[in-house]
């Protein structure tokens, strides 16, 4: 999200006033370490990313979405009966 943003052009102090939860100094701090690694960091996101992609294949693949919709709505209808 916050290099997301900074990669918008948001400057810290905009992150900040997004996001008030966030501290300015660790925001700088965050850029400051993602430009100084910049590629290990872009390296360690893409294979998060296709982590994710897989894991969310095999869950796809285990229980079925319009399956898993089917059974809640058949539960719901029984419910109501």
């Amino acid at each position: 999200m916050l290099m997301t943003l900074f990669h918008q052009g948001a400057t810290a102090e905009e992150i900040v006033n997004r996001y008030p939860s966030l501290n300015l100094a660790d925001v700088y701090a965050t850029i400051a370490f993602y430009l100084k690694h910049q590629s290990e960091v872009e390296s360690y996101l893409q294979q998060r990313q296709q982590q994710a992609q897989e894991i969310r294949v095999i869950n796809q693949e285990r229980f079925d979405p319009q399956g898993l919709r089917d059974r809640f709505l058949a539960r719901k209808a029984a419910r109501q009966a």
